[in-house]
């Protein structure tokens, strides 16, 4: 297993907005009819019919999530001294590297103060993050700095466990290979004892491999 953890360096900063460019889902799919050529297939034989339309579709899709803005907060003002985690979020991602898939476990804690942050909003934000060519270290970070925006302050950390197909299924192919990335912030960061709580809950949350 591969851990990387990493602390925030300064005040968060505007996230980068994904992918904007129009894709053109017909050249695409004249791309990979080309591509299917050049492996050896035939792009018209049975099976391979409509391929490509439906490969362009699903890019299209893929690299068009669902805005991550709309985040919403519900004021409590009798909260305080509460660590809200929200785990058991699984989402793809493709790495940019080999543009293969890769599946990540996002687990995702914050102290609350004043509000709460609606629950769905976490998947929709991981989800959002996902949504593009990706590295797992930058998807944390991404994922961390927009949290850390819509709380308004940097009491958030996020884990995320990761399965790579570039790993497992090409290279050296270890099938049961995880890697593990964190960002801490704030208290998480500053407090042994509140981030010690998150890191139990969160490999409660994931289990065995």
């Amino acid at each position: 297993m591969t851990t990387s953890i990493a602390s925030p360096a300064a005040t968060p900063t505007a996230v980068v907005p994904g992918p904007a460019a129009v894709i053109d889902t017909g050249r695409v799919a004249g791309l990979i009819h080309q591509l299917l050529v050049e492996l050896g297939e035939n792009p018209a034989r049975e099976g391979l019919t409509g391929t490509p339309d439906r490969v362009a579709a699903w890019w299209k899709a893929f690299l068009s999530p669902d805005d991550a803005a709309a985040a919403t907060c519900f004021t409590e003002s009798q909260l305080g001294g509460q660590l809200v985690i929200v785990g058991g979020m699984s989402v793809w991602s493709l790495c940019e590297h080999h543009m293969l898939p890769m599946n990540l476990q996002v687990a995702a804690g914050y102290v609350p103060d004043g509000e709460v942050v609606g629950l769905s909003k976490f998947g929709r934000i991981s989800q959002h993050f996902a949504g593009r060519l990706q590295v797992q270290e930058r998807f944390t970070r991404q994922v961390s700095e927009y949290l850390e925006g819509v709380i308004g302050h940097e009491d958030v950390a996020v884990a995320v466990r990761g399965v790579h197909l570039c790993m497992s299924m090409r290279g050296v192919r270890m099938e049961e290979a995880r890697t593990t990335t964190l960002r801490s912030g704030g208290r998480f960061r500053t407090d042994p004892v509140l981030s010690q709580q998150f890191l139990t809950l969160t490999t409660g949350l994931w289990g065995a491999p």
